[in-house]
């Protein structure tokens, strides 16, 4: 382009789309910091036959008190018109050593691996990288930048995903698969830095106003974020683990399934999904919405041009939620209402009736005949229907607790509501008796108008009767539902000092720790009636509540995580002795399974509880990486009941769901899992496990789009037949309910005594000859059982052994189950006598 071309202003060069480098090469142009906001400094002139305005003194103001300073029209256009900020300084110069260190692990590859793909993504971060820093050098040069300064003023190496000097010596040292795992896990990081680094950028006022400089950052957003993706499914495939690189399909994905067995799938009902989009994909952009693709444009691996997507998701308004069960039944909420099934003697549903009543979230509780549901979203309606609303403040909006009457579940009816200020999210079930229900409500979006609910008092500082820092307990009438109210709204997060926001108060913990979010609400409540005792899992904090009084609950303990973003969900062991919580990184929507990212983000935390105490013990996260389409998170699940050991069964949403023995609490270890292959190869589509709960022997799960799951665990190494056939035993009263554990009960039988002789030979804690005496002693038993005989000479000998039996080692959990083993052969000789 020659200056004798037809003039062209800033803006029109601003709109011209020109690779970096290309313009870096076009070194015949002159570039000047004067220059307006493009780098190129072309002088403008008036068009022929065009008279030039009469030229005046141009005048700038002094501050007030001094005076006037006159320029000249150069020197005012200088000042009028900036083309880059410090801001804009100092990002080249601490991305230029940033892009070094990535050449830098680049050329190591050659002399340390053979595999091919690590080689040639390397070659590309060394070509690309190299070209880029001296086209960063120029354009600092250009404007009379330093090119080298000393970055330990300015970087911080963990923000922008830099190695440490000893992880780039153990990398150099590192060869084949070693190096392949190693080069990846810091490279990504370090590209997720470098994203992170343009994202502060442009947050800045004003930065990146050179069109030249903002067309280089946001190549830099789109080549690392390619190249990210590329490299997590380069170190998935580097797991030998069967989840990784499942076969995508909604109908027909891969599966992959270790210790469990699928029994039934059913999808879900009509009117519960889009006939025409059951798989929640985005709309595809037709030629006629948008230009027509480049037809040489191809995609990364040299195929066909790819499918242009929207932006516009669907509504989540089908989406599965939780599930509650009593008896022979089981509720599935759903955004979208709820649906009822009936199940047989082999604990198989089938479809009773659907039930729409739109709000979400539709987390569901059972009391008796009633039916309890959650509603947050702004379109819930007091009269269920499907039209939402539209205006800000209306007396037809409903959002908080909704009850229905099940006793005919053909035809549930409604009952009763309470308004809430914030809506809910999540409900527990405290306490019921035949007069009343107590409730704690977690309500986590914003706070209502007080115009449309009065009480409501949102953010304003200083007003102590804000509905932020609160729980909501809410009485129900058994007879009387329609009477059901809100009875105290307490402060479980306020200080000593009587502070309302006495707890986190949101962000990061420090140099490469997690940003936590600010506690002022609870997201899950687990209460566990029998021991007085509930676990809050708190967006910022994990808290312990005295619930004695369950209408006047108490903080007794608090508890903060680096690595956690936002307290999920809680679940204690069958004595509360233990306590796990899940951070939901992402808030479920995102992939936090992928090979790159931390397993302690994104995961379960457990702690044990002594003397009303948590103490931190461990992190778990699913050990499969998911894909980049795949959201991925620790989501809900529940304990199942096998004597002797805490297990957890547990939702992923597309990662599956996974099942976790935690009997040793600084050591989990994954026992059985079950994945599919995500909704969509190209596009994230939010799916999966919303979740997987243990009720009388099956594994049951809701998938969001899917539909509804029941599995079976299998005989394995990690799980005894004895141990299988004692869970299935196991009493945990007649109804479940998410957020409300009951302690779990054992009939006196020689199998529940089988079970624990498994796991002291599997653990040891138990000399071998005790335990072959203790076999052929319940073998006996069964016999006399099985013919309903009685054998007192039998029960002695049960007796002597129960008085002698003593665990070889400290073990705690050895010397729980020799307790209980002692327990069950009194009780066996009991019954023969």
């Amino acid at each position: 382009m020659s200056k004798s071309s037809s003039p062209i202003s800033c803006r029109a060069t601003c709109s011209t789309r020109m690779t970096v480098l290309g313009l870096f090469q076009l070194s015949a142009l002159a570039v000047s910091v004067s220059a307006c906001a493009s780098p190129l400094n072309i002088q403008q002139e008036a068009p022929a036959g065009i008279a030039q305005e009469n030229e005046v003194v141009i005048v700038q103001p002094g501050a007030p008190g001094k005076a006037n300073k006159t320029l000249s029209a150069q020197d005012a256009t200088k000042i009028a018109s900036t083309s880059y900020t410090i801001d804009d300084v100092l990002f080249m110069q601490n991305m230029i050593p940033h892009h070094g260190q990535a050449v830098d692990m680049a050329v190591l590859v050659a002399d340390r691996t053979n595999n091919k793909e690590i080689i040639d993504i390397s070659g590309r971060i060394e070509k690309s990288q190299a070209d880029e820093i001296a086209f960063m050098r120029d354009w600092l040069e250009q404007r009379s930048e330093a090119t080298d300064i000393d970055h330990s003023m300015h970087m911080d190496h963990s923000l922008m995903g830099m190695a440490t000097g000893a992880q780039m010596k153990l990398l150099a040292e590192s060869s084949g698969v070693d190096f392949d795992r190693l080069f990846l896990q810091l490279m990504i990081p370090h590209h997720e830095g470098a994203v992170r680094m343009v994202d502060d950028l442009l947050s800045q006022p004003g930065s990146a106003y050179d069109p030249v400089l903002y067309d280089f950052v946001n190549d830099i957003v789109n080549d690392q974020n390619a190249e990210i993706t590329r490299m997590n499914g380069l170190l998935a495939n580097l797991s030998s683990d069967p989840r990784v690189g499942l076969k995508a399909g909604f109908h027909d994905p891969d599966v992959a399934m270790s210790n469990i067995e699928l029994v039934r799938s059913l999808p879900r009902p009509s009117g519960f999904f889009d006939p025409e989009n059951p798989s929640n994909l985005p709309p595809v952009i037709m030629p006629d919405q948008a230009e027509e693709a480049d037809s040489n444009r191809e995609n990364e691996t040299g195929g066909d041009a790819k499918t242009e997507w929207g932006e516009r998701w669907p509504l989540l308004s089908f989406w599965n939620t939780d599930m509650a069960f009593s008896k022979d039944l089981m509720i599935a909420g759903n955004y979208h209402g709820f649906n009822i099934y009936k199940l047989d003697n082999e604990g198989l549903p089938s479809l009773a009736s659907s039930v729409v009543c739109p709000g979400g979230q539709g987390d569901v509780s059972i009391v008796g005949d009633l039916l309890i549901m959650s509603v947050e979203q702004t379109r819930g309606r007091v009269d269920c229907g499907l039209q939402g609303i539209s205006e800000d403040i209306s007396r037809e909006r409903f959002r908080g607790l909704r009850i229905f009457d099940i006793s005919d579940i053909t035809s549930p009816i409604q009952v009763g509501q309470v308004q809430t200020c914030r809506g809910s999210h999540t409900h527990s079930i405290v306490s019921s008796d035949d007069d009343s229900i107590v409730v704690y409500n977690s309500g986590t979006a914003g706070v209502r108008d007080e115009k449309e609910l009065a009480g409501c008092i949102g953010d304003i500082p200083g007003d102590d009767r804000t509905a932020l820092f609160r729980i909501d307990v809410i009485e129900i009438p058994v007879k009387a539902p329609q009477n059901a109210r809100i009875t105290s709204s307490p402060a479980v997060f306020a200080d000593d000092e009587g502070r309302l926001s006495g707890l986190w108060r949101g962000g990061d913990h420090g140099e490469g720790t997690q940003h936590t979010e600010w506690t002022d609400q609870c997201h899950d409540i687990t209460v566990f009636p029998a021991l007085k005792i509930a676990a809050g899992a708190c967006s910022g904090n994990g808290i312990l509540l005295d619930i004695s009084e369950p209408l006047n609950p108490v903080r007794i303990d608090e508890v903060s995580d680096p690595g956690f973003a936002y307290w999920h969900s809680a679940t204690f062991n069958n004595d509360g002795t233990k306590v796990l919580f899940t951070d939901e990184w992402g808030g479920g929507t995102q992939p936090r399974c992928r090979a790159s990212d931390p397993k302690t983000w994104g995961a379960n935390a457990f702690y044990d509880v002594i003397e009303g105490k948590m103490s931190f013990q461990s992190y778990y996260k699913i050990d499969a990486p998911q894909s980049d389409t795949e959201n991925c998170v620790a989501h809900n699940g529940s304990v199942v009941p096998v004597p002797g050991r805490d297990i957890f069964v547990q939702a992923w949403y597309q990662g599956g769901l996974s099942v976790i023995d935690f009997t040793e609490t600084a050591d989990p270890t994954e026992i059985a899992f079950f994945d599919r292959g995500p909704i969509h190869a190209e596009r994230k589509v939010i799916a999966g496990f919303w979740s997987t709960y243990w009720y009388n022997g099956k594994i049951y799960g809701t998938a969001i789009l899917r539909g509804l799951d029941v599995m079976e665990l299998q005989v394995s190494e990690h799980l005894s037949a004895n141990e299988l056939a004692a869970a299935k035993l196991a009493d945990m009263g007649d109804t479940f309910n998410p957020q409300q554990q009951f302690e779990v009960t054992w009939p006196v039988e020689p199998v529940i005594g089988l079970a624990y002789l498994d796991q002291f030979d599997r653990d040891g804690g138990l000399d071998k000859a005790n335990s072959t005496l203790a076999r052929e002693l319940l073998s006996q038993v069964q016999v006399m059982l099985d013919e309903n005989k009685s054998d007192k000479q039998l029960a002695t000998s049960l007796q002597k052994l129960a008085a002698a039996l003593r665990t070889n080692n400290n073990n705690l959990n050895s010397q729980k189950r020799i307790t209980k083993l002692k327990e069950l052969l009194q009780g066996l000789a009991s019954r023969l006598v």
